[in-house]
C-alpha cells in the first residue's frame, strides 16, 4: 500500500510540475486547474473510513458513478486545456509515456512500476534514505 502511495505522489508531483511549466510558458496562473489537481490528489490519498455496514451493489454503483463523474470532469479539463493551448498539448503528449501508464495501471502494475523506477534510479533511493 505504501508503494501505491509513492506512485500516486509521483503522479501528482509530475502533474504539479507540468502545470508549473505550463504556467511559466503561458505566463498565466492556472488557479482552478491547480486546485482541482490538489483536490484530486487529496481524494486519491484519502484513507476510507471503516464502515460498520457493508455496501450493497446499488450503493457501490452510486459511488462508482460519482467517481466516474469526477474523472469525466478531469478529462474535460485536460481536453479543453489541450484544445485551447498547443503548448499544453505538446507538453502532455511529450510526457505521456510517464503519466499514462501510472493512471491507467492496476494497483499491482503500479507497485511494479514504482519498484522498477527505484531499480532504474539508484540515486533516488540514496536521496530518499538521507
Amino acid at each position: 500500500m505504501a508503494e501505491e502511495g509513492k506512485a500516486d505522489e509521483q503522479l501528482f508531483q509530475l502533474l504539479s510540475g507540468l502545470l508549473h511549466q505550463v504556467e511559466t510558458l503561458t505566463n498565466q496562473e492556472e488557479v482552478e486547474l491547480r486546485s482541482k489537481i490538489e483536490a484530486l490528489g487529496l481524494e486519491v490519498t484519502k484513507v476510507p473510513s471503516k464502515s460498520t455496514q457493508h455496501l450493497d451493489e446499488l450503493e457501490i454503483a452510486k459511488e462508482l458513478d460519482k467517481l466516474s463523474a469526477k474523472l469525466d470532469d478531469v478529462d474535460e479539463m485536460i481536453s479543453s486545456a489541450m484544445a485551447s493551448d498547443p503548448q499544453v498539448q505538446s507538453l502532455l503528449s511529450g510526457t505521456a509515456d510517464v503519466w499514462v501508464p501510472v493512471i491507467t495501471a492496476t494497483a499491482d502494475e503500479r507497485r511494479n512500476f514504482t519498484s522498477s523506477i527505484a531499480d532504474d534510479n539508484p540515486n533516488a533511493q540514496a536521496k530518499g534514505s538521507d
